[in-house]
């Protein structure tokens, strides 16, 4: 274990080695649930969703018109139109009871079910009312046309939705097409949160000198309801290893928890303890201690009883940064989903500014957005890592890659936004 603490890996290094060992079919296969449709939207299913019918089910009508068979259309034109005698009207939610001859239309309205040998609906508009029982036809139709063939949306027996898709809204309207009022979905993650630090002080005190509030627990917490998961906050723990290390092993013990968080704790020196705890814990332990990551290097990675140990830097903006980049992928992967990291939303502008960094690890640089003259400009937001203003300002941040050594302006750059 010890050449892993101190050799610094890249973000998809660490995030490789946190899944080599990590037992992702083990983790799933307990953690599924059936819940109602109507509470459903953006949870991940844990089955395939095979239709038990077929949508719609039987030949509906796509406009307003009149059901024909469309051989006795074919050549219909203002000129020559054709004629057809009208044998009465198909009513919503009526089921034909006879089936059509040839000559004869019947009108029906959108999303009326065609009666037998009926196979086209000729558009209103494309008729003239004779009479009562007669209609002038000036366009022909074609075989099917204006009409939505019983299978034609959903085919009985076929795969409509696959384990690990995100429902949307779209999603659950096909459901409920083929009548599926519950569902089998993966459980929600429970993400255990915890400030440490003799420094850190609830919100509503006011710090003395040298004292911080915790501004981490509900940043995190807030990120964390973002993604869907359930945040629990386990309150402010100081720097003492007997009282971390009890804390992390309830924690462990709460099957309601499935990821924990420790902010603050990850760096050399002082905070030793949190590294001798987590190897205590159980195997494997420490996976990783230090990501080429600005800001965020003293992340640590750490497995322990199958169940993930994040350490993040305790200054905000750093640990903001590591949950946006690090944390949300793994996030995504432990909730099933079979899109991991879900498309962020970025948007293209031109840099202000020069930026620099040292090659050899990602760092992310804060903006603003402006719009001038038509154009829009990154404006980059320099400030240290402790500034939770200089992340609430920003508008998104562009990522300088490890092997670059920065950016220049005028460049076009990639926002990721917030």
């Amino acid at each position: 274990m010890t050449e892993l603490l101190f050799k610094v890996r890249t973000l998809e290094e660490g995030l490789q080695l946190f899944r080599q060992h990590f037992d992702y079919e083990y983790f799933l296969s307990h953690r599924k649930e059936e819940i109602d449709l109507l509470c459903a939207s953006r949870r991940v299913l844990a089955e395939d969703i095979i239709s038990q019918e077929n949508i719609p089910g039987f030949n509906r009508a796509t406009m307003d018109g009149y059901a024909v068979k469309a051989r006795d259309t074919f050549g219909a034109s203002d000129s020559l139109p054709a004629y057809l005698e009208v044998k009465g009207e198909i009513k919503m939610s009526e089921k034909p009871d006879f089936p059509l001859p040839d000559g004869q239309a019947i009108r029906i309205s959108t999303g009326g079910m065609l009666p037998e040998g009926a196979d086209a609906v000729v558009m209103l508009e494309h008729t003239d009312q004779l009479s009562e029982t007669l209609i002038e036809i000036n366009k022909p139709v074609a075989p099917w046309e204006n009409v939505l063939r019983e299978d034609e949306d959903i085919k009985k027996n076929e795969l409509i939705l696959k384990k690990g898709q995100c429902l949307r809204p779209p999603d659950i309207g096909l459901l409920a097409a083929v009548g599926w009022d519950k569902v089998v979905v993966y459980r929600k993650l429970g993400i255990a949160i915890i400030s440490t630090g003799n420094e850190i002080v609830p919100v509503n005190v006011k710090p003395k000198p040298a004292e911080v509030r915790d501004i981490n627990s509900y940043a995190l917490g807030a990120a964390v309801r973002e993604t869907g998961s359930i945040p629990h906050y386990r309150g402010i723990v100081p720097d003492d290893e007997v009282i971390l290390e009890g804390e992390l092993r309830g924690c462990l013990e709460n099957r309601e928890i499935d990821l924990i968080l420790i902010s603050g704790g990850s760096s050399v020196g002082s905070r030793d303890y949190t590294l001798k705890v987590l190897n205590r814990l159980g195997p494997p332990g420490i996976l990783v201690q230090g990501l080429a990551l600005k800001p965020g290097k003293p992340t640590i990675v750490s497995l322990n009883q199958q169940k993930p140990i994040i350490g993040l830097p305790g200054h905000p903006v750093s640990a903001l940064m590591v949950f946006e980049n690090v944390i949300r992928r793994i996030i995504n992967d432990l909730k099933g989903e079979i899109f991991p990291f879900a498309e962020q939303k970025t948007i293209e502008a031109i840099l202000e500014k020069n930026v620099f960094s040292d090659a050899g690890r990602e760092e992310y640089i804060r903006v603003v957005l402006e719009k001038r003259d038509g154009q829009l400009w990154a404006v980059p937001i320099l400030g240290k890592s402790g500034m939770i203003s200089s992340l609430a300002r920003a508008d998104g941040y562009i990522t300088i890659g490890l092997n670059q050594e920065g950016l220049y302006q005028g460049q076009k750059v990639t926002v990721i936004l917030f």
